[in-house]
C-alpha cells in the first residue's frame, strides 16, 4: 500500500523540481544531478523509479501535455459564449504558458526524447504543440457547428495558423509575455474571415 503513494510523490516530487530547472537554467541545464538537487533527493531516486533520464523526460512531458487536455475541456465548454476570438486569446495564453513554453525547445533539442515520445503516443513527438493544436482544432469545429464560424472553414489550417503563430509570439519571454491586446489583435486577424463568413452555413449566398 504504501509503496504506490510513495511512488507517485517521488514522481511528482522530480517533475515539479525538473520545471523549476527548466523555467531557471533551460534545456542545457535540465540534467539528472540538476533534478534531484533540485527535489533534494539522491541521484538513485530518479534511476529507481525510471530506466535512464530520457524514460524520466519522456514521462514529464506526457503527464505536462496531459495537464493541457483539462485546459482544453475549458476552452470546448466556452463554444458558443463570448467571442471567438477572445477565447481563443485566453485559450492561447494558457496553452503558452511558462511551462509549455519551456518544455517545447526541450522536446527539439533531444531526439531520443522525440523518438519515445513518438512511440508513446501518435503525433507525440512535439507533445505540446500537438496538444496545443487538437485542443484549437476541437473548439474551432464545435464553433463550426454552432453556426459561428464559417462551414466551409478550413479548421486544420486554421489550428496551425493559431498555434503555430500563437507560439513565435510567446516564445520571446525576456521581456516577459504578450500583451493580451497584442494576442487578441493576432487572434482576430487570423479568424476574421471564418467569422465574418459565417452565415455561409445556413444561406445560399
Amino acid at each position: 500500500m504504501p509503496t504506490g503513494v510513495h511512488l507517485r510523490d517521488a514522481r511528482q516530487q522530480l517533475f515539479d523540481a525538473a520545471e523549476r530547472v527548466l523555467l531557471r537554467d533551460g534545456p542545457n541545464g535540465l540534467t539528472s544531478r540538476a533534478v534531484t538537487d533540485e527535489a533534494g533527493c539522491a541521484k538513485g531516486v530518479l534511476h529507481r523509479h525510471f530506466a535512464d533520464f530520457d524514460a524520466f523526460l519522456a514521462d514529464l512531458v506526457l503527464d505536462r501535455a496531459g495537464q493541457l487536455e483539462a485546459q482544453a475541456g475549458v476552452l470546448r465548454e466556452s463554444a458558443g459564449t463570448g467571442a471567438v476570438a477572445d477565447n481563443l486569446t485566453g485559450a492561447l495564453t494558457t496553452l503558452f504558458g511558462p511551462i509549455p513554453l519551456a518544455i517545447i525547445p526541450l522536446i527539439t533539442f533531444r531526439d531520443e526524447l522525440r523518438a519515445r515520445l513518438r512511440q508513446a503516443r501518435p503525433g507525440g513527438g512535439i507533445a505540446i504543440l500537438a496538444e496545443a493544436t487538437t485542443a484549437i482544432s476541437a473548439y474551432l469545429n464545435d464553433e463550426r457547428a454552432l453556426g459561428r464560424i464559417a462551414a466551409d472553414a478550413d479548421i486544420d489550417s486554421l489550428a496551425l495558423s493559431l498555434v503555430g503563430g500563437g507560439h513565435l509570439l510567446f516564445a520571446d519571454r525576456d521581456p516577459g509575455p504578450p500583451a493580451t491586446a497584442v494576442v487578441n489583435k493576432f487572434v482576430t486577424a487570423a479568424v476574421a474571415d471564418a467569422v465574418e463568413r459565417r452565415p455561409a452555413q445556413g444561406s445560399a449566398g
